[in-house]
C-alpha cells in the first residue's frame, strides 16, 4: 500500500471506525481536509495569524447564498475580557464554572442570521419588509449563516487552525444578543472558537454513522438504518473509551436529546427570543 493509500485508509478509519466504508471516494486535497475535520477545544496561547479572519470571511462569502441576499453577519470577539464575560454567561447555563475552550481560543466568532440590512434597505425605499415576518425568511437566513460558517471552518483548517462550533451559546441567546448589540431582524445562531490547536492536547475525529444510514436512493428508506446501528454503537463506544469519556450508548444520547428539557439548558425559550428580535415566524 502506498503512503497516499495508507493516508486515505487512515482517514476513512477515523471517520467510520470498523464500520463499512465507501471504497470509491474520489480523493483530492479538499476531500482529504474535509475527512480530517475534528472539533478542537484546546488552543495555544497565541493570536490568530495576520489575515486569518479575512481569509475565513472571504471563504464564508464564497458559500452559496439564497437569492444573493447575503443575510448573515459574523462578530469576531478577540477582546479577552469580553470573551471571558461571554464564557461566564454561558457557563451559568450548564453545570460548570467555566468553558475553557472559549477562554483559550484567541477568537470567538459569533455567527448571526442577519436580516436587519434587508429590513433597513426595504424601509429606506418606502416599503415594509412584510416577507421577513414569515418562517421561510428566518430559515433562509439561518441556512445562509450555516453555509458561510462551514466554509469559514474549512478555510481555517486549511491554514493550520482548528475550530469548534458552539451551539451551547444559544443557551443564553438573549444575553449574548444584548452583549453584542444585535438589532431587530437578526438572531445569534451559534458560536465558533478558533485558534492554533495545542498539539500536546489533541482530540480525535468522532466516528459517524455509515453511509448506508445517511444516503438514500430515489426514495426515503424508513427502516434501513436499524441494521447499521449495532456497528455504529461499537464505534461510538470505542471512541468514548479512547477519549476517557463515561460509558454511554449513542441511542441513549439520542433519546436524551429528544426527551430532556434539561438537555436544552435554556434553549426552550428560543422562540420568545426570536420573536423579541422582530421575527413573527408566520
Amino acid at each position: 500500500m502506498t503512503d497516499r493509500a495508507e493516508r486515505h485508509a487512515a482517514l476513512l478509519h477515523q471517520r467510520y471506525g470498523d464500520q463499512p466504508k465507501p471504497d470509491n471516494v474520489i480523493w483530492n486535497a479538499v476531500v482529504e481536509a474535509q475527512l480530517a475535520h475534528k472539533s478542537v477545544r484546546t488552543f495555544l496561547p497565541e493570536p490568530l495569524p495576520d489575515g486569518s479572519l479575512e481569509t475565513m470571511v472571504a471563504a464564508a462569502q464564497s458559500a452559496s447564498t439564497s437569492s444573493a441576499l447575503q443575510q448573515w453577519s459574523v462578530i469576531a470577539v478577540t477582546d479577552a475580557n469580553l470573551k471571558q464575560h461571554i464564557s461566564k454567561t454561558i457557563a451559568r447555563t450548564v453545570p460548570t464554572d467555566r468553558i475553557p475552550w472559549i477562554e483559550e481560543a484567541p477568537a470567538l466568532l459569533l455567527w448571526v442570521a442577519d436580516l436587519s440590512r434587508s429590513a433597513a434597505i426595504t424601509r429606506e425605499r418606502g416599503d415594509e419588509p412584510v416577507v421577513l415576518e414569515y418562517l421561510d425568511a428566518f430559515l433562509m437566513g439561518a441556512v445562509d449563516t450555516a453555509l458561510a460558517a462551514q466554509n469559514a471552518a474549512l478555510a481555517a483548517e486549511s491554514i493550520g487552525l482548528g475550530v469548534v462550533f458552539l451551539g451551547v451559546l444559544r443557551n443564553a441567546a438573549k444575553e449574548v444578543a444584548e452583549i453584542i448589540g444585535l438589532p431587530d431582524h437578526s438572531f445569534f445562531t451559534f458560536g465558533m472558537a478558533v485558534g492554533r490547536p495545542d498539539p500536546s492536547r489533541q482530540s480525535a475525529s468522532r466516528p459517524r454513522l455509515p453511509q448506508s444510514v445517511m444516503l438514500h436512493h430515489d426514495r426515503y428508506d424508513r427502516e434501513g438504518f436499524r441494521s447499521a446501528l449495532h456497528g455504529y454503537e461499537a464505534a461510538y463506544k470505542r471512541f468514548r473509551e479512547e477519549q476517557g469519556m463515561r460509558p454511554k450508548a449513542w441511542k441513549d444520547a439520542v433519546r436524551e436529546s429528544g426527551t430532556s428539557l434539561a438537555y436544552m439548558s435554556g434553549r426552550a425559550n428560543l422562540r420568545n427570543v426570536i420573536a423579541e428580535h422582530g421575527f413573527k415566524l408566520r
